[in-house]
């Protein structure tokens, strides 16, 4: 498959919303997605980016997306967070993750950021194996820990 990663631009908005999508399904989530495209416009091609994102297309479609957030650890100082890596699921198998995952790796390591991080579904065995394989740290003991919207207002609401 002749495929090319780059950087992506404002026109790529209903390319990376249709494969966030497609995560959400894989992912059995698909009632999750809350965000639009206007969101993903605003958020991440607009003055100040709160995202970055490399997208891998061949002449007719966008077939993978991988997008990234700095953020900062007290331990270690900047860290580039990868929040997802999506592969059309027709396209999978074929290296477009593993180069989008490079390309992001690169685009760290040009930062200077002293650590890479993302999460990854216990189920999802293929993406853990190949972590581990390229040798990512995938750190079992470790548990993801979110407060949705209606949580917040919950908690702030409670006399704790």
């Amino acid at each position: 498959m002749n495929y090319s990663i780059r950087k992506a631009v404002a026109t790529d908005v209903a390319a990376i919303f249709r494969l966030i999508n497609e995560l959400a399904i894989f992912e059995k989530e698909a009632d999750a997605v809350i965000i639009t495209p206007d969101d993903l416009r605003k958020d991440g091609f607009e003055a100040h980016p709160k995202f970055h994102c490399f997208v891998a297309e061949t002449a007719e479609e966008v077939l993978g997306i991988a997008l990234v957030y700095m953020r900062y650890s007290t331990w270690k100082g900047e860290v580039l967070h990868l929040e997802d890596l999506i592969v059309s699921e027709k396209a999978r198998g074929k290296g477009i993750g593993g180069n989008l995952l490079r390309e992001v790796i690169k685009f760290g390591n040009e930062l200077g950021v002293k650590r890479i991080s993302w999460e990854v579904l216990d189920w999802n065995t293929p993406a853990i194996d190949f972590y581990e394989h390229i040798g990512a740290n995938v750190m079992r003991d470790w548990h993801v820990v979110q407060l949705d919207e209606r949580g917040i207002g919950k908690y702030l609401e409670s006399k704790m």
